[in-house]
């Protein structure tokens, strides 16, 4: 089926599926060749382009992964075609755990979760750094949303797989904007109420 289901689904991950009973359900995602990569269509480049973060997954030279936030205005993860995600890099804390990750090895996994729908999107590609005058078209298409800061590179995926997950185990969680969209509608009734109330009490005053 998908490229993602072969490049997770090595020999000692089929061995634990064997052992568990689900060898079987799990061979069904493999049905097909994974010499296509996965394709970031419609869905993909809404989902991404909503959110305001998204975590990043590299790895060292001793082969200890590392996990960072990335966070930022949505539309910060720019979709640049089917198979691109960038977006412009600043600068942080100054330790560079994952620019440094990235020189022993460019294999990255990125995690997209919206918490209120309890929707996660899981990427893997390859990525490369680009300087900001190395590519000034980019940098400037960057540019149009990113993140606050002092930007000291562009991070382009190569996105080689994909994968939407169940929303089993994700607790719902919402922003600040989320829950003030979704109390607008209380506010407005609150406010009709309090009108309503002042009115009758005028009237019962008046009697």
């Amino acid at each position: 089926m998908s490229r993602f289901a072969h490049l997770t689904s090595t020999a000692p991950v089929r061995a634990v599926q064997e052992e568990q009973g689900s060898r079987r359900a799990n061979e069904r995602r493999l049905v097909g060749g994974d010499r296509e990569r996965d394709a970031l269509g419609p869905a993909e480049t809404e989902f991404v382009g909503d959110l305001d973060g998204f975590y990043l997954a590299t790895v060292n030279d001793d082969g200890w992964p590392y996990v960072q936030y990335r966070g930022g205005p949505p539309g910060f993860v720019h979709v640049l075609d089917e198979h691109t995600l960038a977006f412009a890099d600043v600068r942080g804390n100054r330790q560079y755990l994952s620019a440094g990750n990235l020189r022993t090895s460019d294999k990255v996994a990125l995690f997209f979760m919206r918490y209120s729908t309890r929707t996660r999107l899981k990427v893997l590609g390859r990525a490369r750094s680009v300087r900001v005058d190395e590519d000034p078209a980019l940098a400037a298409r960057l540019a149009d949303v990113r993140t606050d800061g002092v930007v000291e590179r562009l991070l382009v995926i190569d996105v080689e797989g994909l994968d939407w997950n169940c929303p089993q185990h994700i607790t719902p969680r919402f922003t600040v904007d989320e829950i003030e969209q979704g109390i607008v509608g209380l506010r407005a009734r609150i406010e009709e109420l309090e009108r309503e109330n002042r009115r009758l009490r005028a009237v019962g005053s008046a009697s």
